[in-house]
């Protein structure tokens, strides 16, 4: 009876990342599948999953929709390959198709309609992402630019400050837009009051209020100290080992002077004062100028102690956010994947299938919108890993269509063949040593 819980909660890890990879991969697949009939290549099957089949039918253009077994990806088997993956043709079935038919399989199709169908797969990722990226801001906004105040949350001591006002000075010093009030609010020394001048119905006020950015838990981030001590969103940190803390800024020093000795904090939650021990997770963040930076962190996200009244946000404005919101992704990505071949940075930053499906049961358990963020990153991440130039691979095929391009012929069978086992291996390497840092980082 006592293991029911955690048997439990694995049960709900593994179908968020059942669910999270089954919509990427059906994404990424259904790109190839889609490009590659307006291409004129026809699929044999679609399939979700591997393994023994569980349920079928096939459609009025011949293709077989497929759900197997092993839910961890899923694959396109187009006519004429010799495997899911593409990576040769079927001999015995291509000596058998006239000039018509060969031209509606990957092998004899023309090198753009190829080229085209391979990368279609994670260029759906990319694009499954922004689409998601651009609702999120549709539907939730962007803070309006104007420091003025929305919702308060609860917080201890002294608040006077009053749904609705505009803050136009923090101790004196002018915050006419909103990024003027984080600005000042980060170089105020902390305090446990601090004055703010507000415009409140058509008076000018001078009132006190907690810092700008206090010791509050805007949000607890995953895999952190603070998540495993069950910190959450809204907890006002009030000491680090008994050092009075009013100020976020307070936080990272009294955190990282222990070099991950454990810290004593006082949180207040909801009235309640309550007393926890958490002990720093060392972590590489990366820096807007490029590079990491590695810090001892317990994982509270900062933010103010009110909510900021949003504004509406037009796809216009919306889609170009959501691609530099891809960018960045895929830039921090391959930024720690060189940092760590050079050893500037821990190589357990790489997570594998076990820390990967801890993340999707952590996002779905913080609700829907967070797991559907989530699906969103990681489906950019799956795009990204698909371009790598490993033989087997979308990018592996795609250097083979390059070369073909360039020499005007395909390269060698044998050749290929042997690049396909090497990726095959150098794929698996990864996926193990990924693996390892799940279970020993």
């Amino acid at each position: 009876m006592g293991l029911l819980p955690e048997f439990g909660n694995l049960f709900f890890t593994l179908a968020a990342f059942i669910v999270a990879l089954s919509i990427i991969v059906t994404v990424h697949e259904y790109g190839h599948y889609i490009v590659g009939r307006w291409s004129g290549i026809h699929a044999e099957v679609f399939s979700l999953g591997f393994g023994p089949v569980l349920f079928s039918r096939t459609d009025k253009r011949g293709t077989q929709w497929q759900v197997a077994a092993l839910p961890f990806g899923g694959y396109v088997k187009f006519l004429g390959d010799a495997n899911a993956a593409s990576a040769g043709a079927d001999d015995e079935v291509m000596s058998h198709l006239d000039a018509k038919e060969r031209r509606r399989t990957m092998h004899g199709a023309p090198l753009w309609a190829r080229a085209a169908t391979i990368f279609a797969g994670p260029a759906f990722n990319f694009i499954f992402s922004i689409l998601i990226f651009t609702a999120f801001l549709a539907v939730q906004g962007l803070p309006d630019k104007t420091p003025r105040v929305g919702p308060l949350f609860a917080m201890p001591g002294l608040v006077e400050l009053q749904e609705g006002d505009m803050i136009t000075a923090i101790e004196g010093q002018p915050t006419p837009e909103l990024t003027d009030f984080y600005r000042v609010g980060s170089d105020i020394a902390p305090a446990e009051t601090v004055l703010y001048t507000v415009e409140r119905d058509g008076q000018t006020l001078t009132v006190q209020g907690p810092h700008p950015i206090p010791a509050r838990a805007a949000g607890i981030a995953l895999n952190s100290a603070a998540r495993d001590a069950s910190m959450q969103t809204g907890d006002v940190v009030l000491s680090v080992n008994e050092t009075p803390v009013w100020a976020f800024s307070q936080l990272p020093p009294l955190v990282s002077d222990g070099a991950g000795a454990p810290v004593a904090l006082q949180v207040w939650r909801g009235g309640s004062e309550l007393d926890l021990s958490l002990t720093p997770r060392r972590t590489d963040l990366p820096l807007p100028d490029g590079g990491f930076e590695t810090r001892w962190l317990i994982g509270l996200q900062s933010g103010t102690f009110f909510e900021h009244p949003t504004r509406s946000v037009g796809v216009v404005e919306a889609v170009p956010l959501a691609v530099a919101q891809i960018g960045e992704i895929v830039t921090n990505s391959i930024s720690g994947l060189y940092h760590m071949i050079t050893g500037a940075i821990s190589t357990c930053n790489l997570s594998g299938p076990v820390g990967i499906a801890t993340t999707s049961g952590e996002m779905a358990s913080d609700g829907a919108a967070s797991f559907i963020w989530f699906i969103a990153v990681l489906s950019t991440a799956v795009g990204l890993l698909n371009l790598f130039p490993i033989p087997i691979l979308d990018g592996g095929h795609l250097v083979f269509h390059a070369y073909e391009a360039l020499v005007g012929r395909p390269p060698n069978e044998r050749v290929m063949g042997y690049l396909m086992s090497f990726g095959l291996v150098l794929l698996g390497a990864m996926m193990l040593f990924a693996l390892g840092n799940d279970l020993f980082c």
